[in-house]
């Protein structure tokens, strides 16, 4: 691969962690419910996604057993953006995305329980040093305790289809995995709408809502997916890690960019916030390098 050709990808990935981050500002615009918006973003992202598949002409055709899977995964998806919007709606864009940031911290404490495996010393450390961040938003932040819980909720659910995800994607297209995610999505959401009785007035769209919502749905969903699924094929997984990790930071700026003084926070929350995204920032390289150390002494020892 040549270097124009990885900047080129590189580039790429960023504008799409941009767009990630842009959609934590589309939630506090739209005006419905975080249900609501869940449930429209669902069906606009599936709907996108089947022009796409038949403007390229591919298959999404998977077996019975892991359409199941996926559908399934897909309601965990669907309860982790419910718990996002929702999340936003009662605190701020900022509070949500750093503690959505302790998926980092979840991943390292369920990976290696359900895949069986070794715990890393790296995983352990980081994890501590995420802990003490948020220890320190919610103290400083503590009026918005209810968005942190539904945050660290989100972060949670966000840790285990993720680790799902990576087993599905072994087997199915991440195209295929996402466009079934979605409608598992659809499913979930509208399952508990149907329970709770929110199928009502309050989720018709008004002003520029519908307009959000393409946004969120089209550009923030289905085409970012596209875009970071391709260039995930050409980069190492040590850089798509660490951009992806960019996601919060770009969040925020925008946020406080948009929303001005809505989104001044604590000096305590800033300090929390930089030690949870600098913990989980520097988490690739920090992970790479203690594990290039344990491999190197193996091989001495093997030699």
């Amino acid at each position: 691969m040549t270097l124009p050709s990885v900047n080129k990808n590189v580039l790429i990935l960023h504008f799409t962690v941009l767009i990630w981050g842009f959609t934590g500002i589309l939630g506090e615009l739209i005006s419905i419910s975080a249900l609501h918006l869940v449930w429209y973003r669902v069906v606009i992202a599936a709907l996108s996604l089947f022009i796409y598949f038949i403007v390229i002409g591919k298959s999404v055709h998977v077996a019975k057993n892991t359409l199941i899977q996926i559908i399934l995964v897909g309601g965990v998806v669907g309860l982790h953006w419910v718990l996002f919007f929702h999340a936003i709606k009662i605190s701020t864009v900022s509070v949500t995305l750093v503690t959505l940031s302790a998926a980092t911290l979840f991943t390292s404490i369920l990976e290696p329980l359900i895949n069986r495996k070794r715990i890393s010393k790296a995983d352990v450390g980081i994890g501590i040093v995420i802990l003490f961040g948020i220890y320190l938003i919610f103290k400083f932040e503590f009026q918005y305790v209810w968005g942190i819980i539904c945050g660290l909720s989100c972060a949670l659910l966000a840790s285990i289809f993720s680790i799902l995800n990576a087993r599905l994607v072994k087997q199915t297209s991440a195209t295929v995995i996402t466009f079934y995610e979605m409608l598992g999505a659809f499913l979930c959401v509208s399952i508990i709408m149907l329970v709770t009785g929110k199928f009502d007035d309050t989720m018709w769209l008004e002003g520029n809502d519908w307009a959000y919502l393409l946004l969120l749905g089209v550009l923030c969903t289905a085409i970012s997916y596209v875009l970071g699924v391709a260039v995930m094929k050409e980069l190492s997984a040590f850089t798509v890690a660490l951009t992806t990790n960019m996601e919060p930071v770009y969040g925020i700026v925008l946020a406080i960019l948009i929303f001005g003084n809505r989104e001044t926070m604590s000096a305590g929350f800033y300090a929390g916030a930089v030690i949870v995204l600098g913990a989980v920032f520097l988490y690739p390289y920090i992970k790479t390098k203690i594990e290039n150390k344990e491999r190197s002494l193996v091989n001495r020892k093997l030699h």
